[in-house]
């Protein structure tokens, strides 16, 4: 009787499997009894058959003992209740403590200040961090569930309903502080890559002006009309890849400014590189600008060179006409001579006219 009236419930659930092993053991032992109560009323029932003297203290004694043995039963009972209860609330404490002690432990990897410190970095820290939100969402579940427990366990165990209540608090309070500090991690992430985003487009723009530039500069300005033809054409296609690359500047002076917009904690450094990015296109097509009129000018001087060089040889050529001496020696030879001397008369005029 001892056993069943202990009121020792266990402080943990370990504790209170033990007292759960070594009741199942007292009540096998109990059932092991229940044949000797019955051998002992069925002696005490043929001693009153057979009219023993003694009957009615036979029949006290029996009562007695099966009293004693139904008051030992539900006790048994009530004891087995007690400690299914207490098991269910430790089990819940113990499902609460490593559900907090989860929470706490990712806690930790949510208060990380590391955001990242390229492009790269940031992706990868936002695919780890979307994971451990994939993990909460999981989790979430699970919080609901024990505060449903601790509600029933409440309404099935008053005695306990304070201590399950502190617990239940506990655990909204751990659950929604994660919440909030997953919430702004991520928003920090999200400000991290967009700024590395706009960083990395940033040098990947500036570094395709210097390249640009150097290509611009590198051709020598041409000896003759078909160089400097070339030199405008090549010229001309880097216009075309200075014109493919506007939308990117567009891109990225708009990613930039809609940091400033939002008030980024980088904004000063994004300010700076806006105005770096924005004076370096207007260098590029200043100098694209400032080559076009050299190589123009370039090909008019060709040009120039050319029609000189024609001139001298047409010059040269049409001397030679003039100093002949061969003045005709007949009418025919005289009309024939005349007629050559019409044609480099026009052939003279037309000469001056691309001179002047």
């Amino acid at each position: 009787e001892a056993i069943v009236t202990s009121e020792e419930l266990g402080q943990d659930l370990e504790h209170v499997e033990v007292l759960q092993k070594k009741f199942e053991e007292f009540q096998t032992d109990l059932a092991a009894h229940e044949e000797r109560v019955n051998e002992v009323n069925q002696f005490a029932g043929k001693l009153i058959q057979e009219q023993h003297p003694e009957e009615e203290l036979i029949k006290s004694k029996q009562d007695e003992v099966n009293a004693s043995w139904q008051r030992l039963k539900g006790l048994a009972l009530q004891r087995q209740g007690k400690l299914f209860g207490a098991a269910e609330v430790q089990r819940f404490n113990r499902d609460v403590d490593e559900t907090i002690s989860w929470i706490k432990e990712k806690g930790q990897l949510m208060a990380s200040d590391d955001f990242g410190r390229d492009l790269a970095s940031v992706q990868a820290l936002l695919r780890k961090h979307e994971g451990l939100e994939r993990d909460l969402a999981a989790l979430e579940d699970k919080v609901k569930a024990l505060c449903a427990e601790a509600d029933r366990l409440q309404q099935s165990h008053p005695i306990n309903a304070s201590q399950i209540q502190v617990k239940r608090e506990e655990l909204i309070a751990n659950w929604e502080q994660i919440r909030t500090s997953a919430a702004e991690r991520h928003a920090r992430l999200n400000d991290s890559y967009r700024l590395q985003r706009f960083l990395a487009d940033f040098r990947d723009l500036t570094s395709w002006v210097t390249e640009m530039k150097a290509l611009i500069n590198a051709d020598e300005l041409a000896n003759d009309v078909a160089g400097a033809e070339a030199l405008l054409d090549r010229h001309q296609e880097h216009k075309g890849e200075i014109d493919a690359h506007e939308d990117s500047f567009k891109s990225a002076d708009e990613s930039g400014q809609a940091l400033l917009a939002a008030g980024h904690y980088a904004s000063d450094e994004v300010k700076e590189k806006l105005t770096i990015l924005s004076d370096e296109r207007s260098a590029l097509l200043e100098l694209w600008e400032l080559r076009r009129q050299q190589y123009e000018q370039c090909m008019d001087l060709q040009l120039f060179y050319r029609d000189t060089e024609q001139v001298d040889n047409w010059m040269s050529k049409q001397e030679a006409f003039l100093l002949n001496e061969d003045l005709g020696d007949s009418l025919d030879s005289v009309e024939a001579l005349l007629k050559k001397h019409e044609d480099f008369e026009k052939s003279l005029s037309a000469q001056e006219e691309k001179i002047t």
